[in-house]
């Protein structure tokens, strides 16, 4: 298998035939399939020119030329590529962090060469974008990239028929009972491309170990890159070997996973891990209607980059193969976590993080898992289980929305429901099989749009 179809082809693409064009920068994090993306669209091209930085010779093309129009020519000389068709060539330029003169070059393809289609992306390119001032605003466009979500999964797998089953809404019977057996296989196996790659080419768990070991050393190996500092660089090394354990929890950053360090160094060491998109902290919204605003006082919750490391770095995935519905798994948190993965996922052009909710009052411990904008609501989101009368903290968000619409995403089948919060208040609660979660918005326009009881 030499190529897993990604959803983001479907972006470059249009980037690729927009009239107002930008150099294109891809952003996530390292071994999401960031270059295989840019290796098969180049595909489409009569030329494609490919410079790795971390070459000498490669780099050094920018280093000798800071005029753009003879950096140019110096590059399709180099790679014996035709100039004269420079409006069908591709030129990707991988690895952009080891150039702070690529990075400064890059508005000046735009400004100087707009026929030419240029692509950049690199290993722990949030912090050198972060740090490199000149980067012009309004110059560059950005593509985000995460690990495979269950619709790529399913790509992978060659599941094109369940694929178009599942674009009708609702869902029926014989769609969601095949489908609930291919997600349970993708939330312990997870999204990344070269884990994805070996099972398919096995088709057995058991020989993932070595690969699942090798990604995560490689993650913890750049923590030195990740850190800006020794001391720092600790802090982080201890981060990622105890913040698996805190999946079900809030976390507090004074003296995190037992340790001595002091909040404000451990929050340091988040925020630059979170920048690597290797684990995202993820706050809570008090506001019940739209726009979302953050909260950052209160605790956030840990996001990992893909949930089958996660398994993998808690050993939990025999466990997790002998288990009928997953919502329970490793203390209900499981779920959620991959609910969230998947969101993530849809982010394309701009990247905002989902949101939780809780009750705004101190007394209150009330949380919902996920808020999602539609049009001038918010609707909640929990992750669970159980009988829907055991909904407490949703009913708590429905008494002070201005709507009455609520989800649970859940082990079972498609329907929506009429019911009341315990205070009283009618509200409509739609229960939607938790491998729907890529489709989520169009179940919530359609929800929205046919909110009379349905059981399917």
């Amino acid at each position: 298998m030499e190529y897993i179809n990604r959803l983001k082809i479907n972006s470059l693409i249009n980037w690729k035939s927009s009239t107002n064009r930008k150099p294109l920068i891809l952003r996530g994090a390292r071994q999401v399939g960031k270059t295989t993306l840019v290796n098969f669209f180049s595909k489409s091209y009569t030329q494609f020119i490919s410079l790795n930085l971390e070459k000498k010779k490669d780099v050094q093309l920018f280093k000798d030329y800071n005029e753009i129009t003879t950096l140019v020519d110096a590059i399709f000389l180099y790679k014996n590529k035709d100039i004269k068709k420079i409006e069908h060539t591709l030129l990707f330029i991988d690895e952009l962090q080891e150039s702070t003169e690529a990075i400064n070059l890059l508005r000046y393809f735009y400004e100087e060469f707009p026929s030419l289609h240029v692509i950049a992306a690199g290993s722990l390119l949030e912090h050198t974008l972060k740090e490199n001032s000149n980067l012009p605003v309004g110059r560059v466009q950005y593509l985000y990239v995460f690990p495979l979500n269950f619709k790529e999964f399913l790509f992978a797998n060659n599941q094109q028929m369940l694929l178009e089953r599942l674009t009708t809404i609702p869902v029926d019977k014989v769609t969601h009972k095949q489908a609930l057996t291919w997600f349970h296989r993708y939330a312990i196996i997870g999204g990344m491309p070269e884990i994805v790659k070996t099972y398919v080419s096995e088709e057995n768990i058991s020989v993932l170990k070595s690969t699942y070991e090798s990604i995560w050393a490689t993650y913890k190996s750049d923590v030195e890159k990740y850190a800006k500092n020794k001391n720092e660089g600790k802090i982080i090394k201890h981060i990622m070997n105890v913040a698996t354990s805190f999946l079900d929890e809030r976390v507090t950053f004074q003296n995190f996973g037992k340790s001595n360090y002091k909040s404000r160094e451990v929050s340091e060491a988040f925020r630059n891990l979170d920048e690597a998109k290797v684990i995202q902290l993820i706050y809570p919204t008090t506001e019940v209607s739209p726009p979302i605003q953050t909260n950052f006082t209160k605790k956030p919750r840990l996001q990992f980059l893909d949930t089958g490391i996660v398994n993998y770095s808690m050993q939990i995935q025999a466990q997790l193969l002998k288990l009928e519905d997953l919502s329970d798994a490793y203390r209900g948190a499981l779920i959620p976590h991959l609910v969230t993965q998947e969101l993530i996922s849809l982010e394309d052009i701009s990247y905002t993080k989902p949101n939780f909710w809780v009750r705004e009052k101190k007394q209150s411990s009330a949380e919902v898992d996920l808020v999602r904008v539609y049009e001038n609501l918010l609707i909640p989101i929990k992750i669970k289980s159980g009988a829907k009368g055991r909904l407490k903290s949703l009913h708590q968000f429905i008494d002070q929305a201005n709507h009455p619409f609520a989800i649970r995403i859940y082990g079972g089948s498609f329907s929506i429901e009429s019911s009341k919060t315990r205070s009283g208040k009618d509200f409509y609660l739609m229960n939607v099989p938790y491998y729907l979660s890529t489709y989520l918005d169009d179940y919530i326009h359609y929800f929205i749009k046919n909110k009379q009881p349905i059981t399917n």
